[in-house]
């Protein structure tokens, strides 16, 4: 995991060697096409010379090569890019609040937002919550959903009406349409506190000390 900070010195001198080396690796490869080339031509048959198509057959086998390496560098400085601008969007994200993967939940004020996205509409979710132990807190019917992203607030009520402690609790999202479940994803409330790039791509690392990736952000408040 990397953190942001003034490489300016480092990129000048790594940037300048690796262009360097991939400059020298092309110049190397024209010269000895050049070199074959003109071996060739001087070592022909005068009976028998080299034709223009086999000539022309060479010229572009050398130019199909320097248009690969020249595509690999097109895309390897697109993919730079493309990081540094997805890092400076997460930057924005710091002190936001996000809806990311995850099923933790709290009765306590902005932890009690949970949601769930489902792939399909379902006729009926249910929802489950359960304390630290396992055991279960509250059960909610919620009727049909569409598919999508749908969100609640816990009211940290338990099933008899008793406020819960604080403290760290789970839900479990339970639908079915037709009879038949639907795949759902849960998701609860971040804060974000940070962002860093780490060999995974841009990450989130939330308050609650966990890290979630840029693209599994589904909502951002």
């Amino acid at each position: 995991m990397t953190t942001v900070q003034d490489t300016s010195n480092v990129t000048s001198l790594f940037g300048a060697g690796a262009s360097a080396a991939a400059k020298s690796s092309t110049q190397e490869t024209e010269s000895r096409f050049l070199s074959l080339l003109i071996a060739q031509m001087k070592n022909q048959d005068p009976l028998n010379p080299l034709d223009n198509a086999q000539v022309t057959s060479q010229m572009a086998q050398l130019s199909t090569v320097q248009g690969i390496e020249n595509m690999n560098k097109s895309l390897q400085a697109l993919a730079s890019s493309m990081g540094v601008n997805q890092m400076a969007q997460a930057a924005n994200l710091i002190g936001r609040g996000v809806l990311v993967p995850g099923n933790s939940i709290s009765p306590t004020t902005l932890e009690d937002v949970m949601g769930f996205e489902l792939l399909r509409p379902a006729d009926n979710v249910t929802l489950s919550v359960f304390d630290a132990a396992g055991g279960l807190v509250r059960s909610v019917n919620m009727g049909p959903r569409d598919a999508g992203v749908n969100m609640m607030v816990w009211d940290g009520l338990t099933n008899s009406g008793q406020m819960t402690p604080e403290g760290k609790y789970s839900f479990k999202i339970d639908a079915i349409q037709g009879g038949q479940p639907v795949d759902s994803t849960a998701l609860h409330l971040g804060l974000v506190n940070s962002v860093s790039q780490s060999s995974q791509g841009v990450q989130l690392n939330l308050a609650s000390s966990k890290n979630v990736g840029y693209a599994d952000i589904r909502q951002i408040f």
